[in-house]
């Protein structure tokens, strides 16, 4: 079955690190949803700008501790790459302290508290334990402080710190005649579990027809990313609209995360109930910024609703997932997912080292030959002729484009893939390749979602491009992400240089994808050359759909719409090198 799909390059802009790629948007975001006031915050004015800023660490000079309460959403505070950090600001005078507004970088805290302090040196937490979020995140205290400290424990990106563009807090007027003696009722995250998974739920209307098939309720908690509810496009894009779930039980809801289709509320309320009649309010909003919102709520009931009361276009309203967390409730166990490995992982479980003499084909317990018409205006046929596809004797596979005739086109190559012989879910994927050099060539080593295979289209299964080399500039490679709401043209991804503009086509190369639930890290010869973090896709792109198995593809494509055309200089045949293709965990 052919595997191939409608593949685009990485993006010129992308910074190498990837948790710098959001930050002119978040900045915007942060600009807007900061000015703009909560009605129920309408006394309250910031009181943090431009006042003393200390913290345990930075990363260096240019992200000073400062930066993150300058008023200036385009610089940030940024720590040392380490899980215990905090960050504080004095107020100058003990302050009736009424809010705290954080906008994260890519770099957020998984776990931390806001504390208070009139001494700065006695500290008392304001909050029980918060998940933070990337982008901007409001949060509701109440006390006397003159001190406010972020104490940061867990982080979302391991590798880095904790990264921080505006740390803002908020007085509301008169002071409370005593701070609160206990921090709020919100469980801490490691005790909050998933209470939505499986469950039942109701919505204003849903969509079933030949554009979102099936768009149903269900879809919104299934924790499938690549399925959605979506309101009906007949009598459903109108306000208000809404979806709640039946949590089969009164739970304690302390977390709800909505990942928005573009469809998204602009203005929305969370709500629970007894009895999915009568409806309380634990927080709402008239500046939701769609994508990824990650919401620390505290209420009770057994039904959670998201009420949206206006959209952000002429359609109704849309989520991939809407999940809640809290004690209580009839929750169902999700199917558990694969460890993350440990990189660099060591334990080899999959391989095809090549070493077949002369003219061996590659082994069919490995590989299936996938012939067949391109796409992407491809001008080769894929061959199952062993002329396209065998070893060398010297310890490589040969995957050779040729001039020749075959079912009506008048060049051939070969395109194999490991699907239903092998996939993985997470880990060290990386081979070691020698790409041709030449107008129109296209080489590449990328991985599938292996749901492609049993019917579910693409890009709805993800597709992962460790490795895309133009013969036209073989200085340049591109790694990239391919999913509903980032594909094609417009996929996730890093075009990068070689170091020193070293041409690719002279020597072999080892490209990487070090893959684990947190995200994909890219490497050339060992060195990253982009970082693909769930989070910030969740919160700038869409959904991220590649917590699943993916299998393995080589291919040598010919011309096309990403690589251009071939030309007279363009040789033939071309060959594609492979000296090994690796699996670890």
């Amino acid at each position: 079955m052919s595997s191939a799909v409608f593949r685009g390059g990485g993006r010129s802009t992308s910074p190498t690190r990837a948790v710098a790629l959001t930050a002119a948007l978040l900045g915007l975001l942060a600009a807007f949803l900061v000015v703009t006031v909560r009605d129920a915050e309408a006394a309250e004015v910031i009181v943090s700008q431009g006042k003393p800023t200390t913290a345990s660490s930075v990363e260096w000079a240019g992200t000073p501790a400062s930066a993150a309460t300058d008023g200036n959403t385009g610089t940030r505070w940024s720590s040392a790459f380490a899980p215990s950090q905090w960050l504080q600001v004095d107020l100058g005078a003990t302050t009736a302290v009424s809010s705290v507004n954080l906008n994260w970088e890519a770099a957020y805290a998984t776990a931390f508290t806001v504390q208070f302090s009139t001494n700065g040196t006695t500290f008392t937490n304001a909050t029980g334990t918060l998940r933070g979020n990337v982008g901007a995140q409001a949060i509701t205290v109440a006390g006397n402080a003159r001190y406010v400290r972020l104490n940061l424990t867990e982080r979302a990106l391991a590798i880095y710190g904790y990264s921080l563009w505006e740390f803002q807090v908020f007085s509301g007027g008169t002071p409370p005649t005593t701070p609160p003696t206990t921090p709020p009722t919100t469980p801490p995250t490691g005790t909050a579990t998933l209470l939505s998974y499986n469950k039942p739920g109701a919505a204003s209307s849903e969509q079933n027809d030949v554009n979102c098939n099936p768009c149903t309720v269900g879809k919104a908690f299934d924790l499938d990313p690549a399925t959605r509810w979506a309101t009906s496009s007949t009598t459903g894009w109108v306000d208000p609209g809404w979806i709640y779930v039946d949590l089969g039980a009164t739970a304690q809801i302390s977390r709800v995360e909505l990942q928005w289709d573009p469809a998204y509320a602009t203005a929305y309320r969370i709500q629970v109930s007894p009895n999915a009649s009568t409806w309380t309010d634990i927080y709402s909003t008239t500046t939701g910024k769609g994508f990824k919102e990650v919401l620390n709520v505290s209420g009770s009931g057994r039904y959670v609703r998201m009420y949206g009361t206006a959209r952000s276009g002429p359609y109704g309203y849309s989520l991939y997932d809407f999940n809640v967390y809290g004690t209580g409730g009839a929750p169902n166990t999700p199917p558990a997912r694969p460890a993350d490995p440990t990189f660099p992982a060591t334990n080899l479980v999959w391989s095809d080292e090549f070493n077949d003499p002369a003219g061996t084909r590659p082994s069919t317990a490995k590989w299936t030959y996938d012939p067949g018409f391109p796409q992407n205006g491809e001008i080769q046929y894929y061959s199952e002729n062993s002329n396209n596809a065998q070893m060398d004797g010297g310890g490589n596979l040969v995957i050779e484009a040729r001039k020749e005739a075959s079912n009506g086109r008048e060049y051939t190559s070969a395109r194999m893939n490991t699907g239903g012989k092998f996939t993985a879910q997470y880990g060290r994927v990386e081979a070691r390749i020698k790409v041709p050099k030449g107008n129109g060539l296209w080489p590449a080593f990328w991985m599938m979602g292996a749901d492609f295979l049993t019917g579910r289209p693409w890009p709805y299964n993800g597709e992962i491009d460790i490795m895309e080399v133009l013969g036209r500039n073989t200085t340049e490679g591109y790694s990239t992400l391919h999913a509903p709401q980032y594909n094609g043209g417009g996929g996730y991804g890093q075009k990068y240089t070689t170091p020193g503009a070293a041409d690719l086509s002279t020597a072999f190369h080892v490209w990487t994808a070090e893959w684990d639930s947190k995200g994909i890290r890219f490497l050339l010869d060992g060195t990253q050359v982009f970082y693909a973090s769930k989070a910030t896709v969740e919160a700038t792109r869409g959904p991220w759909i590649f917590d699943h198995p993916f299998y393995i593809i080589l291919n040598l494509a010919v011309g096309g719409d990403f690589p251009g055309p071939i030309d007279a200089s363009t040789p033939f045949p071309s060959r594609m090198l492979v000296d090994y293709v690796r699996v670890y965990k």
